[in-house]
């Protein structure tokens, strides 16, 4: 697994966080103790849970956020800056602590998936870039989990690097996995990630031939009987007679890539039957999301290859994260007393306050509620799970689980949720957050 790329993420960040820090070195708030949370106020789409993710790309990006010289030049001359903001922005180095929800955890409206805790100015900065990574890569991990609970113990293999921009094929790759995809077919996730990796042929390797047979003779001469061949350029039943023709009834498994997936798979694997095929697998490919997924259940299918709905949140691009002052002193004093601030807007309210949070469980086992705990860190309860993990500290960063971790620790905590958790339909959250106020 290698790094991500060493260029400076200083400029995935909105003119306006710039803005508000000319004016706060200005006035003197720049310096204040403060506190921000990212938290979703409702789960797009009516899901019933979110999947987080992106945690490990956010650490990487905080620390590649950097001013050199060139980006300095471009900010005051262009005026998005005056000197004293960068001088200051020159220096910057995030030397505050953070604390998430593990990547892998479900999250519900309320969950403070993530808090920073910094001087204002300094915390204020990292706003886009947190929302960025958090919004995408969390999107696209609430997609892949519920792909993979309609596949059930069927794989699904992420294909949609050609949908969407090259870097968001890498991170969508990632996401998708930590959410229970098997394999990507995008080999920059491979090397950077260690995502494992897998691939097929398109129509394009058919049709550069005379005929059919041909190219599949040619697949199998190179990548031997275990191979997958695409059978549905021409006429499916001809395309299998000459799959197995070529590869004989060891061949690894078909494609079927268009047309009613349900009906082919029965008349596929009838015929692969047929032909001695019978270990032969069939995998189907083709605009598919969870609920094409769910509509295959009956089918003889065994793996999916999803490609546009995973990479695109399956029609929920976002995961609605918003990122919140909610806490801040009353002076630059480092000693100085945090207090709650809140927004008053119609609609957009949420309670203000350092929070921390926690997941409660029934006598079963059971996830029962979400707990959020506001000025104070969750007591130690039987039935109860804290939900933060350490990510920065002092501006140093912790060791955090790897993506295998991560993934187990996803596939571990869903099964925890109630059975309307299952449900593909719009409907409410699985969990209600509950606010547990400091104590007078």
């Amino acid at each position: 697994m290698t790094a991500e790329p060493t260029h400076s993420t200083a400029l995935y960040t909105d003119h306006y966080e710039l803005t508000m820090l000319r004016a706060a070195l200005e006035d003197g708030v720049a310096e204040r103790p403060a506190v921000f949370e990212v938290f979703a106020r409702s789960l797009p789409g009516r899901r019933r849970y979110g999947v987080v993710a992106g945690l490990a790309r956010i650490v990487d990006a905080i620390g590649r956020f950097r001013f050199d010289p060139p980006t300095l030049e471009f900010l005051t001359r262009s005026g998005v800056v005056d000197a004293a903001a960068a001088r200051w922005l020159a220096d910057y180095r995030f030397r505050g602590s953070v604390r998430a929800y593990p990547e892998g955890e479900v999250y519900f409206p309320g969950s403070p998936v993530f808090v920073v805790e910094a001087g204002f100015a300094e915390g204020l900065v990292l706003e886009t870039v947190v929302l960025s990574i958090l919004n995408f890569d969390s999107a696209v991990a609430s997609a892949a989990a519920r792909m993979v609970q309609a596949a059930g113990d069927r794989p699904c293999i992420e294909m949609g690097s050609r949908r969407t921009h090259e870097a968001a094929a890498v991170a969508s790759a990632r996401a998708a996995y930590l959410a229970g995809f098997t394999a990507t077919s995008n080999l920059a996730a491979g090397l950077r990630w260690g995502v494992p990796t897998a691939g097929t042929a398109a129509h394009a390797f058919t049709l550069v031939h005379d005929d059919e047979p041909a190219a599949f003779a040619g697949q199998v001469a190179a990548l031997g009987t275990g191979t997958t061949l695409l059978v549905d350029t021409f006429d499916v039943e001809a395309g299998i007679r000459h799959a197995v023709a070529a590869a004989g009834p060891g061949l690894g498994a078909i494609r079927l890539d268009s047309g009613d997936l349900g009906s082919l798979a029965h008349t596929a694997r009838a015929l692969l039957d047929e032909l001695g095929a019978t270990g032969t697998r069939i995998v189907v490919t083709g605009d598919l999301d969870e609920h094409a997924i769910a509509a295959l259940a009956a089918a003889p299918v065994d793996a999916y290859g999803v490609g546009t709905s995973v990479v695109t949140g399956s029609g929920v691009p976002t995961a609605g994260f918003v990122y919140k002052l909610v806490a801040r002193a009353g002076s630059a004093d480092p000693g100085a007393r945090l207090e709650p601030v809140e927004k008053a807007s119609p609609g957009k309210v949420s309670p203000g306050g350092r929070k921390w949070a926690a997941r409660g469980y029934d006598p079963t086992g059971r996830a029962s509620e979400e707990l959020v705990f506001v000025g104070r860190p969750p007591p130690a309860a039987p039935g109860s799970r804290p939900l933060h993990v350490p990510v920065i500290r002092a501006g140093r960063p912790v060791r955090l689980a790897g993506l295998p971790e991560a993934r187990e620790h996803c596939l571990r905590v869903r099964a925890e949720l109630p059975p309307p958790a299952l449900a593909l339909s719009p409907g409410d959250p699985v969990l209600q957050t509950r606010y547990l106020p400091e104590p007078p």
